[in-house]
């Protein structure tokens, strides 16, 4: 067993020093269109290699810690803000890093949010984790980042939806992502939809937390479909008749509306006669 362990680490300290010999070899070839900053970090030329594939007959099977070694470089090298054409590589280096080790998950995660924070390219963003869930199709994870970062850095609420959709029918997904995927359809205002959806995650709950939260959110989907309605009948209201009505009441007595609905606490919905403008009486959240 020892001798077998020093073996091992003999290799990784060989399959390290050929990935600083091949880098040197890129760098003396391409010194001339090199820029100076870029020089000062050992194994920049990684950028020439073209493909992982072709890193890969170079590592001699050692494929997971190739991929180790360039991810660790990665962040040094997209950490130095004096490297101004740093970002033209980005998709190429985390590429190589997918190709010998498709399933390591973490660089998707910070390839993409280097693309969009630092390099402020989202779609950029986006291919690195398409690349992440064509090479891991059982993993949950990739999409519901995807997803995050859709909804809540680009407020990309169809994409969202598309990608949490594709994260919650993997197996072994957390419950909270059929949360995630509901509220990216209340957000695209398809609220019938997303009152059903919503009601499916109460009715089936097993949790009585899980039940509070579907409960808040009906609230808050029920709340939006009465408002958005009665909004439409003040406006015909005001239109056929010169004026807002005094009360909710009165939209009853013009024949408009049935009832005057509730909220989901069975509470009427404030309206300003001044205005026209009617809500909930309270926030879902402060119920």
């Amino acid at each position: 067993m020892a001798a077998e362990a020093r073996k091992r680490k003999r290799a990784g300290f060989l399959l390290a020093a050929f990935l600083l010999a091949t880098g040197a070899g890129f760098t003396a070839v391409k010194a001339r269109t090199d820029a100076v900053v870029r020089q000062k970090i050992p194994g920049s030329s990684i950028i020439y290699v073209p493909s992982g594939k072709f890193l890969k007959y170079a590592t001699l099977g050692y494929n997971s810690l190739a991929a180790d070694l360039v991810y660790i470089w990665s962040i040094q090298f997209y950490g130095d803000t004096r490297i101004a054409d740093r970002f033209d590589y980005l998709d190429h280096i985390y590429g190589i890093i997918a190709e010998l080790d498709p399933r390591y998950i973490d660089p998707y995660e910070i390839g993409a949010l280097i693309a969009v924070h630092e390099a402020r390219d989202v779609s950029l963003g986006y291919r690195i984790l398409d690349r992440g869930m064509e090479k891991n199709p059982d993993n949950w994870v990739i999409p519901l980042l995807a997803g995050h970062l859709a909804q809540m850095t680009v407020k990309d609420f169809e994409t969202a939806r598309k990608y949490f959709a594709a994260a919650m029918d993997l197996p072994g997904a957390p419950d909270f992502v059929r949360r995630l995927h509901a509220n990216a359809i209340f957000r695209l205002s398809d609220y019938r939809t997303a009152w059903e959806t919503w009601l499916d995650i109460y009715r089936t709950a097993e949790e009585d937390r899980v039940r509070r939260i579907a409960t808040n959110h009906l609230y808050q989907v029920k709340a939006a479909i009465d408002t958005e309605a009665l909004k439409k009948v003040i406006a015909a209201y005001r239109e056929s008749r010169g004026r807002l009505p005094a009360s909710l009441e009165a939209l009853v007595s013009a024949g408009l509306i049935r009832e005057v609905p509730m909220d989901f606490d069975g509470n009427p919905y404030l309206y300003d006669p001044s205005t026209g403008d009617v809500k909930a009486a309270a926030s879902p959240w402060k119920r």
